[in-house]
């Protein structure tokens, strides 16, 4: 499928909100005294990091008309991702999620009320026929509405030429019932997408003990076309239907500064070199860079980012896929 002749490259659909995050290094949440506000939610991330990156976005999502709205709406304007699909409700407040300042995964305080009333009327079909990615998040799926438009809206971009794409972020605080959450994920999965996963992740869906291998099969038997299990200081694994499984070793990083959002930066560059084409290998090459500069910084992936797909790209002798 050719990817590059859309006139969008990616459909980000779920969560944007404010993430709080501490200054002190390594606290608890019980003992953080200050906190630095940051556009969040793994959905937003992405969108940001690949227009970032030069790719052409739009932002599925919902906020309230209020100071932390007004303010995503402006970053996302400022970054020159599309906002015509964001919704602002007069009667929610903008979702916040308080988070610890850690190289280890955070702890966190969500308090959502606007994130998850996203409808289908912010999903059209002429702009899914126009769309190369369609990425959603498992946070996305744990609440209604979201949950059954984004499930209806990715069988309908699937049919219109979407490539699916979800990063399966469980936690049960943020979902509670996890056979509902394992349901909606087979569901999704059902579609083909491609899926981004951490050990963490699987650990809380499925209990400890799953080997990768396991992984793998689990995932691909709900149909997932390719998973991509990331591992943190070890680097990340991908399985591709029929194919051996690809290791690769993390970027070495001196100085860990804040691992927040770490996820999210490895999967828009995942999907940056997936879109151009790249091999499966080049993918994994990008994706392990964008996760080591985020490492590096606090907050946003910092300007000289935007040189790394000149890097990539120059760089680069991978034939297409």
């Amino acid at each position: 499928m050719n990817l590059k002749n859309k006139s969008t490259d990616i459909i980000c659909v779920g969560e944007t909100l404010i993430d709080f995050i501490g200054t002190q290094t390594e606290s608890p949440i019980s003992e953080t005294r200050d906190y630095h506000r940051y556009l969040g939610g793994s959905p937003t991330n992405v969108a940001l990091n690949m227009s970032r990156l030069g790719m052409r976005v739009c932002m599925a999502a919902t906020v309230g008309k209020d100071g932390f709205g007004s303010y995503i709406l402006q970053r996302f304007t400022e970054t020159n991702i599309s906002t015509k699909y964001i919704k602002v409700l007069e009667n929610n407040t903008t979702t916040v999620i308080f988070v610890n300042r850690t190289v280890n995964t955070p702890e966190f305080i969500p308090m959502r009320d606007a994130d998850f009333h996203i409808t289908e009327d912010q999903l059209p079909d002429d702009l899914l026929a126009q769309t190369a990615i369609f990425h959603t998040s498992c946070f996305a799926l744990s609440l209604e509405p979201a949950r059954t438009t984004i499930l209806k809206k990715a069988v309908r971009a699937k049919a219109l030429g979407c490539v699916l794409s979800i990063d399966a972020n469980y936690s049960e605080k943020i979902w509670p019932d996890t056979n509902q959450a394992v349901q909606a994920i087979a569901d999704y999965c059902a579609l083909e997408p491609l899926v981004k996963v951490s050990q963490d992740d699987m650990n809380r869906l499925f209990g400890k003990g799953m080997s990768h291998d396991e992984i793998f099969v689990n995932l691909h038997g709900m149909g997932a076309k390719v998973v991509c299990l990331t591992l943190g200081n070890r680097g990340a694994k991908l399985s591709m239907k029929g194919a051996p499984v690809l290791e690769l070793s993390a970027v070495k990083v001196e100085k860990i500064m804040d691992a927040t959002g770490a996820g999210d930066a490895f999967w828009s560059g995942f999907l940056y070199s997936w879109i151009k084409g790249k091999s499966p290998a080049n993918c994994m090459e990008t994706a392990l860079k964008m996760a080591a500069i985020k490492l590096q910084n606090v907050g946003r992936i910092p300007d000289y980012a935007l040189h790394i797909s000149n890097l990539i790209d120059g760089n680069s002798q991978e034939g297409s896929k």
